[in-house]
């Protein structure tokens, strides 16, 4: 769950590094959103973060030389159902109350041709940090942009859930989807 919150810093970069021209872009929070999923008891619970913040330095001409930091409020996580939230937030798996965000340390953006782009980020949950690479697309329409993107987390690598009753009934693997439209400041 705590992958899923640190996959926002990544898009938003990408989001920029897409629009190939310098300016500045406002993220519309009401077409975008953090999304994750995972398997638990036999069942798939998905949920998205309602909370998170960003910042992007992007030339056109250095792709490679792209930066972003992406911080997600580790306590905005909802998921269906509503029971899975109190304990995706507690001690034994985000620990919300210790770890207050989840952050995404952008470094690097490689253009894969067309739309598609390979980002490299550092990624820190429940105070561990692990390097990631992810794919995701982006469209630019004049004034307005839309980035797509995902990856998995392996929970168990951040130490997440990793002891306990609960360990062997939620699955490793958490899927983050991330959507991210954006506008040319006027």
């Amino acid at each position: 769950m705590i992958c899923r919150r640190v996959v926002v810093a990544a898009p938003l970069a990408l989001l920029t590094a897409g629009l190939g021209r310098t300016g500045t872009w406002v993220i519309e929070r009401e077409g975008s959103s953090i999304r994750l999923s995972l398997g638990a008891f036999g069942v798939r619970s998905s949920g998205r973060f309602e909370s998170w913040s960003g910042q992007v330095a992007f030339d056109p001409t250095r792709p490679a030389a792209t930066r972003a930091t992406v911080v997600v409020q580790t306590a905005s996580l909802r998921l269906s159902p509503a029971v899975a939230t109190d304990r995706a937030l507690g001690p034994g798996f985000l620990d919300a109350e210790r770890h207050p965000t989840i952050r995404l340390e952008l470094s690097s953006l490689t253009p894969l041709g067309g739309e598609r782009w390979t980002a490299r980020a550092d990624l820190t949950l429940r105070g561990v940090t692990r390097s990631i690479t992810f794919p995701a697309d982006l469209r630019v329409d004049g004034d307005r942009a839309q980035m797509t993107g995902g990856f998995d987390v392996d929970r168990a690598a951040f130490g997440i859930g990793t002891s306990g009753p609960w360990n062997r009934a939620v699955s490793r693997q958490v899927n983050v989807q991330v959507s991210l439209t954006a506008r040319r400041a006027a």
